[in-house]
């Protein structure tokens, strides 16, 4: 992982982002999105069908595989290196998120609730902020800070045109950059 998904990580801002991809991507409400902490990174989704069943893709602690399905999708090619070795696994962790600490996640169900351009803000508020963390002119915990100061100083665009989404996000780093941090 690089330096900012290792931040958003700790701030559980990624798994926020994950939730806005899979409402867009899958056309599912955010109420049926449920977030879960699997410490190991093996399994990297699941769904549950109607039924009750589940089904989980799981593979080694890291993105080649995804990645890789991503770029040859609907073609399955070949990947070297290691491979999941469920003899070597003593069991697999799965943790409810510390919603209360970790503010990243409501701050992304609210921008979902909210719509419009509001993701926008949240994504834009995240990324000026880590950047601010990485050079180390803020403190950690002012990262939420920063977004929730965003988010509330945001007036919401309906339904944003491209450039009205580039405008958001210039305004963002505008705010950020007149906030006295």
């Amino acid at each position: 992982m690089g330096r900012k998904i290792t931040i958003d990580s700790a701030t559980l801002v990624n798994k926020g982002l994950e939730v806005i991809e899979a409402k867009w991507l899958f056309d599912v409400e955010s109420e049926n999105i449920e977030v879960v902490v699997q410490p190991q990174s093996i399994i990297h989704s699941m769904v549950e069908f109607e039924d009750g069943s589940v089904k989980a893709q799981l593979g080694t602690p890291d993105m080649k595989l995804p990645i890789q399905y991503a770029l040859y999708y609907p073609e399955r090619r070949f990947l070297s290196g290691e491979r999941l070795d469920f003899t070597k696994m003593s069991g697999i962790i799965i943790d409810k998120p510390d919603r209360e600490t970790f503010l990243g996640l409501d701050f992304a169900y609210s921008a979902i609730k909210t719509g419009g351009s509001m993701p926008t803000v949240f994504n834009a508020a995240n990324e000026r902020a880590v950047a601010l963390f990485l050079d180390k002119k803020i403190k950690f915990l002012q990262i939420y800070e920063i977004i929730d100061a965003c988010i509330k100083a945001h007036k919401v665009i309906d339904n944003p045109s491209l450039d009205e989404i580039l405008e958001t996000e210039s305004w963002v780093y505008n705010f950020i950059d007149q906030m006295d941090i």
